[in-house]
């Protein structure tokens, strides 16, 4: 009986459908507010979020989760960094402040707690 990669045959199908799909919900948008003439308000203010939590899926699991798991205790060093990061961005509104603020802040924080 001969042996077939079954594996590797699902794997580029479950590959190009999802890239697809992906294409597919994107033209969606495209072709949907390409009908229209002016997109609603309620839309555009709703659409002002996306950055933001956007950003925020990305960043905050950083934070929060340390060796696979949440941690929200003292000895997770990133979130003192973090929140520095949160202080300085928002009374400075720089961005290079608030990543060498950040950084700087980490860095400092794991070289006295190693």
């Amino acid at each position: 009986m001969p042996q077939t990669n079954f594996g590797s045959e699902m794997l580029w199908l479950i590959i190009i459908a999802a890239g697809l799909g992906t294409y597919v919900i994107r033209l969606s948008f495209i072709a949907f507010f390409g009908r229209l003439d002016d997109i609603p308000e309620r839309v555009e203010q709703a659409l002002r979020f996306v950055p933001a939590a956007v950003l925020s899926a990305l960043v905050v699991p950083q934070f929060v989760y340390a060796d696979g798991a949440v941690s929200l205790s003292p000895d997770n060093l990133r979130l003192f960094a973090g929140g520095l990061a949160i202080l300085v961005a928002w009374k400075t509104e720089d961005i290079l402040a608030t990543l060498a603020a950040g950084m700087g802040a980490l860095w400092l924080l794991n070289f006295l707690f190693p």
